[in-house]
């Protein structure tokens, strides 16, 4: 059995680039780092080591990226490893990239001091609507409120029967 998953949670480097295919299809660009940190078990000092990805986003969920993330946002990618390959034109030498191909992406918090998300977007992820490629946190309901009943005056709140009184010898123990 083989597995091809990546699971990124950091901060962007630089705004989304989106663009389109020939055929029209919408591709954006995502370019983030991630920190490793760790402590030196001979000098036991904090060490750190900062990581740059790119991230591939198609269709919807690459429009979601281009819409609601901007330098500095946090985001969690879900996707997997690929490579390609091409040709360099000026020294005629074959080049790699690996990048993440996007396959679900949560955005972070909100940005410092309650604003919106660029372009005007919801103030919550929990507005954002699905997407068919990708997943949007769903919106928490409510607790239901839950009786309570105070010990120290033995009133009963937020119920309307009297508390029935329980003698020892109807336990059938």
């Amino acid at each position: 059995m083989n597995l091809n998953k990546v699971f990124l949670i950091g901060r962007l480097t630089q705004d989304p680039e989106s663009r389109s295919t020939n055929s029209g299809q919408n591709v954006t660009t995502i370019r983030m780092a991630t920190n490793r940190v760790w402590y030196d078990p001979q000098t036991r000092e904090k060490r750190e080591a900062t990581e740059f990805h790119s991230v591939i986003a198609w269709a919807r969920l690459g429009e979601i990226a281009a819409q609601y993330l901007k330098k500095g946002s946090t985001v969690l990618i879900e996707g997997r490893l690929q490579t390609r390959s091409w040709d360099d034109k000026n020294t005629g030498q074959k080049r790699y990239m690996t990048e993440i191909v996007a396959e679900n992406l949560q955005l972070g918090p909100r940005p410092q001091g309650g604003g919106s998300y660029q372009n005007g977007g919801p103030r919550d992820v929990s507005d954002i609507k699905p997407a068919p490629v990708g997943r949007a946190p769903k919106k928490s309901e409510p607790e239901p409120e839950i009786p309570v009943i105070n010990e120290d005056t033995g009133t009963n709140m937020g119920l309307d029967e009297e508390p029935e009184q329980i003698k020892d010898s109807d336990l059938p123990f």
